[in-house]
């Protein structure tokens, strides 16, 4: 097969959410001599637009984002180590470090945001339920993250969103990772109450807030927080 027919074949695996062909067809496409970043810029990223622009205009739902976001991590669980260093930093749109705050057990909304980022082309890691400040700030550190994603459900948890910024600030380190929050009780004021570089309404909100921070050149922290999908007030 043609080096074009490979990647083609890539694609639609990766959109169509199929891992184990995602992971084969990557495979055999570093085996042919494709380069890897041919196949992250011309086989995988067009499916991550193809999955993320299918659920913003409703013809694809969170299971179909799940399963997008697997065939890609596995295609690229095989292409990553093949790249070179200087490479790498141009894989993907940046790194999400995101939970639900300690004390909140809900997991819906963090879910939707993580597979709709996945298929947008960014690395999630993602902290899970009722994740107390301090585990957000020891794996931004770790992972080399770009962005803190917390939200909650919760108005008792709300709090914890502000201790994820003053631990930042207490260690030195408030001017290496935007913060972001969402969720129910959540609303621009508080935002700019706790210092919060972003807030977002929904999922689809919370990651074009993402892409917007990490195309728009600005650092953190924000002087004006930026807002999506609700007024300024």
């Amino acid at each position: 097969m043609n080096h074009d027919g490979l990647i083609q074949q890539l694609t639609s695996a990766v959109a169509e959410g199929d891992e184990d062909e995602s992971a084969r067809l990557a495979e055999e496409a570093i085996t042919a001599g494709i380069e890897p970043m041919i196949l992250i810029k011309k086989g995988i990223q067009p499916a991550m637009d193809i999955v993320g622009n299918n659920f913003e205009s409703g013809d694809a739902f969170l299971p179909e984002l799940i399963l997008a976001g697997d065939a890609a991590r596995a295609a690229l669980d095989y292409i990553i180590p093949q790249i070179s260093e200087e490479d790498q930093g141009t894989v993907e749109k940046g790194t999400v470090v995101i939970g639900t705050m300690y004390g909140d057990n809900h997991d819906i909304g963090k879910n939707i945001v993580s597979a709709i980022l996945v298929a947008y082309g960014f690395r999630v890691v993602d902290l899970g339920i009722s994740v107390p400040p301090k585990d957000f700030f020891e794996a931004a550190t770790k992972e080399g993250t770009d962005i803190i994603a917390a939200s909650t459900l919760i108005t008792t948890s709300l709090p914890y969103q502000r201790q994820i910024i003053e631990i930042l600030k207490d260690t030195g380190q408030r001017d290496k990772y935007f913060v972001i929050v969402g969720g129910g009780p959540v609303t621009p004021e508080w935002t700019r109450e706790i210092g919060a570089d972003g807030y977002g309404r929904d999922a689809k909100d919370a990651a074009n807030l993402c892409q917007r921070l990490m195309s728009g050149g600005s650092k953190p922290p924000m002087d004006e927080p930026i807002i999506v999908g609700a007024l300024k007030r």
